[in-house]
């Protein structure tokens, strides 16, 4: 049987799907069950720093799985192929988790800033408005470079998903022998997009970090 939470939970999922249309629906919900919209943001931006975590293994774990081609010698090469192809599969899935949070943290925060700005109009006591404003740029100032950290690794998935896309197609059309010596000879290339989009994202994981140490 479903409880009241769960039910709401489902409302709150299919209402924020819907392209912007229920979104003031999903924020009057939200508060009636305690939660602010500084509070949806902080727990959005630990949800995408944990979906990026997790991105991060998966692509990892393909790296590993490429490095086999270096001491590939007349294994099975179906064997192998499957693999990859199931890595390549595991980090499309990531990607795109990583995405959709991340689009929930730039509509929650582009939301919640405004709120924050028109409230700030309402306040009467020029020291009180000085103070939120102050606060609220400060704010802007630090959500920004988070902002563009999680962007930058977001961007730096799509050449290596690429790549892995054209190893297991590649694969996929030549299991032979001659094609491992093909892959094996590109592999640094992909070897470094890899590392480069690991360092983003851990850029990104901490620039995470650093943002909710100070949020409230």
């Amino acid at each position: 049987m479903r409880t009241p939470k769960t039910v709401i939970a489902m409302i709150l999922l299919g209402c924020f799907a819907l392209a912007g249309g229920c979104s003031k629906t999903y924020y009057t919900v939200w508060e009636q069950l305690g939660k602010e919209k500084r509070h949806l943001l902080k727990d959005n931006v630990e949800s995408a720093r944990d979906e990026q975590e997790q991105a991060s293994e998966q692509f990892k774990d393909a790296l590993t799985q490429i490095k086999e081609l270096y001491g590939f010698d007349g294994g099975d090469l179906e064997d192998f192929y499957t693999r990859l192809k199931d890595s390549y599969d595991d980090c499309q899935a990531r990607a795109e988790a990583v995405e959709d949070r991340i689009a929930k943290v730039e509509q929650i925060a582009e939301d919640l800033f405004i709120e924050w700005e028109s409230e700030i109009n309402e306040i009467s006591n020029a020291s009180f408005k000085a103070k939120s404003r102050a606060s609220l740029e400060d704010t802007k100032r630090r959500y920004a470079r988070l902002h563009a950290a999680m962007k930058k690794a977001q961007r730096s998935m799509d050449p290596v998903l690429t790549n892995l896309n054209d190893y297991v197609l590649y694969l996929k059309h030549n299991l032979n022998a001659q094609a491992v010596g093909a892959l094996r000879a590109e592999v640094r290339d992909i070897e470094l997009d890899i590392q480069a989009l690991i360092a983003d994202m851990n850029k990104s994981i901490q620039e995470a970090d650093e943002f909710l140490k100070t949020f409230q």
